[in-house]
């Protein structure tokens, strides 16, 4: 009697340790991580993120999508099929299950979380698939390119994504299940090369963030190239980040943060400008104003009232470069040639200040642009007198910048250039590691 009672103790002891191990079970990664792409082929300047769409032939494939920080949702070129089985499929197609007009998610998207363009013709419930019996819901979509609607099939999509602990790059996969929605291959004729899709990253709960869950956090780290020849980073999850050659520095400790404000007409993101200073001068900013991040408008748009001051105050401190003439979009240029030498420019830092005395600095890389072998310019475009939001930070002003969008606690972290820390967005080391 007394031998069982020492067994049931030592079984009850097992079983008790065994199910604290499982409660205490900590996930070897902290985040999701995509490599980002910096493309010069379209139109504008275009940044895309690589995902996995579909498990093929025991292998996943890949496919681009354009970052967007402020569309509702998901879309790319992909079908919706209704019934899917092996084969059934065409050659060089993905496909997915479709949403139907009567399902909530339809009217939810085209009511409360679509694009908003007015000239958009509103989407019916006329289209169906053969043999399923049910209308499709179409939805509109606004090419980022050249602001055409068009129409793509709301769907039940799948992604996957490696995970990583910040530093590492784990074997590990991580699955986001969102609806998104499909248009054809016509529809991405204005994107860049090999990019076939839009990566919604906004405040929607249709976009990305809205379908990682724990042990993820609702924080995006977005750090964009310069170049054509490497990748930038994405991560998505609060870890530490990590980039070389500092291997042993959390990008964290450069970051400084600012509140997100809501917009009540999007699902982007805003932050507050008090003033923009240039050489200890200070242009004020209207109470009124307010300022966007973009990853769509290659170069930072002010309104008038604040652009004119802006680029007067930087001609004055730059007034020993030579002028040259304005190349559009541009209004300010400089001459980067001496008899025939070429010259790099140096020029005063321009900081946004920010609430609480936060300053998100543009240095050098980040203010002028090389437009021609000869002449250089200043990065800003003036957004006419009533150009709303007021100031639209763009993609060049971010390149090699490491951002910070904080679901979780509505911040912004900004760590102005990596250049001046001996790093750049380029430096993640994308080697595969095994996670167990």
């Amino acid at each position: 009697m007394f031998l069982v009672l020492q067994l049931s103790i030592i079984v009850l002891s097992f079983i008790a340790h065994e199910h604290e191990a499982i409660a205490q079970y900590v996930p070897p990664y902290s985040s999701v991580i995509a490599p980002v792409h910096k493309h010069t082929d379209a139109a504008k300047p275009l940044y895309s993120v690589q995902i996995m769409t579909a498990y093929v032939n025991m292998q996943y494939l890949h496919a681009n999508f354009l970052i967007d920080v402020d569309a509702p949702f998901i879309w790319h070129d992909c079908i919706v099929q209704w019934n899917i089985y092996p084969g059934s499929c065409p050659p060089n197609t993905l496909c997915t299950s479709p949403v139907s007009c009567e399902e909530f998610q339809c009217t939810s998207v085209r009511t409360s979380y679509s694009y908003q363009k007015p000239s958009c013709s509103p989407p019916n419930n006329d289209s169906t698939l053969p043999g399923w019996g049910y209308c499709t819901c179409p939805v509109n979509v606004v090419d980022p390119v050249t602001g055409s609607c068009g129409q793509a099939n709301l769907n039940y999509d799948d992604f996957t994504v490696n995970t990583s602990d910040g530093k590492n790059v784990f074997t590990g996969l991580y699955g986001a299940y969102p609806n998104a929605a499909c248009a054809p291959s016509s529809a991405f004729q204005s994107f860049p090369a090999n990019v076939t899709g839009v990566m919604a990253l906004s405040s929607s709960p249709y976009a990305l963030p809205a379908y990682l869950f724990q042990p993820l956090k609702k924080v995006i780290g977005l750090c964009l190239p310069s170049t054509l020849s490497t990748s930038g980073v994405l991560f998505y999850g609060n870890s530490p980040y990590y980039l070389l050659p500092q291997k042993d520095v959390d990008i964290r400790s450069y970051l400084s943060y600012t509140p997100l404000i809501k917009h009540p007409d999007s699902f982007g993101y805003f932050i507050g400008v008090n003033n923009i200073v240039i050489k200890k001068r200070s242009i004020s900013i209207p109470a009124n104003a307010t300022t966007k991040i973009s990853t769509l408008d290659p170069y930072t748009i002010l309104r008038t009232d604040i652009y004119n001051p802006v680029v007067r105050r930087f001609q004055m401190v730059t007034k020993r470069i030579p002028p040259a003439k304005p190349v559009p979009p541009f209004g300010l240029c400089f001459s980067t040639s001496t008899n025939g030498t070429q010259a790099a420019l140096r020029v005063p830092d321009i900081d946004f200040s920010l609430p609480e005395g936060k300053k998100w600095t543009m240095s050098t890389a980040n203010s002028i642009k090389q437009v021609t072998k000869d002449v250089s310019c200043l990065a800003l475009v003036d957004g006419g007198a009533t150009s709303e939001p007021a100031i639209v930070i763009g993609t060049f002003q971010m390149e090699d910048n490491f951002l910070v969008f904080d679901l979780e606690n509505s911040t912004f972290g900004f760590s102005s250039s990596l250049l001046r820390k001996q790093t750049s967005c380029s430096n993640f080391n994308f080697t595969l590691v095994d996670s167990f």
